[in-house]
């Protein structure tokens, strides 16, 4: 990208470290780009603040303000954004089908093993039936957590071994290139790591092979992890 643009374009990155946001951190740092880092402290209700929800109404991270326009609050526009903006770092592969089996694999990531797994796993709460929670004594609201838990590894378990399929031998997706896939496949295998839950063996090479990259080491570093 030719200097000038780097200097040009204003980008103000909104994530939370050890997040869903790792991944695009991870992006826009091999891509060498200037950003702003704005940290959202979710557990202390940053993203519920008026002037976040002014950046990003969905009050999710993460978001990225691109000059003046209206910021980008998705996991996945971010990064196709990235992709299509800078073509030739590769962050999409060059053939059509397997540009669009990245695509298909950073949506599964991000919408099954993240928002369908991984939720029930953190914040099992949210599942709780409503017609059940008042009134719910200690014991009874226990039980239900830890079997929504369960049910959330369960499912990021069966989504792991289906992902297995699409990586090679030695842990790559799309050859040596780092694609928006291997970032959103990144973090949630990174969580996966965090939680001592158990990854196939195709899925342990490609995160070990993640985490030997330089920018990925310097992210996770950055973040507060080793």
């Amino acid at each position: 990208m030719p200097n000038s643009e780097r200097r040009t374009m204003r980008l103000r990155f909104h994530m939370t470290p050890g997040s869903c946001s790792t991944g695009i951190h991870i992006l826009l740092e091999h891509l060498e780009l200037p950003f702003e880092v704005y940290l959202v402290n979710l557990p202390a209700g940053d993203h519920r603040k008026p002037e976040y929800l002014a950046i990003n109404p969905k009050g999710t991270i993460p978001a990225l303000q691109i000059d003046d326009d209206p910021a980008l609050t998705e996991f996945q526009s971010i990064a196709l954004w990235l992709a299509w903006r800078f073509p030739r770092a590769r962050l999409l592969p060059e053939a059509s089908l397997d540009a669009a089996q990245a695509v298909d694999l950073m949506n599964y990531a991000v919408a099954t093993v993240h928002g369908a797994a991984c939720t029930r796993i953190f914040t099992p709460e949210r599942y709780l039936p409503a017609s059940l929670a008042e009134g719910m004594s200690g014991d009874a609201r226990a039980g239900w957590l830890d079997a929504i838990q369960a049910q959330g590894r369960a499912m990021a378990q069966d989504a792991f071994a289906l992902i297995e399929a699409r990586i090679d031998d030695d842990g790559r997706l799309f050859g040596d290139d780092l694609t928006i896939a291997d970032a959103a496949l990144f973090y949630v295998t990174f969580w996966a790591d965090r939680i001592e839950l158990p990854l196939p063996a195709r899925c342990t090479a490609f995160y070990r092979r993640m985490r030997e990259r330089e920018v990925v080491r310097r992210v996770l570093a950055e973040e507060g992890y080793r």
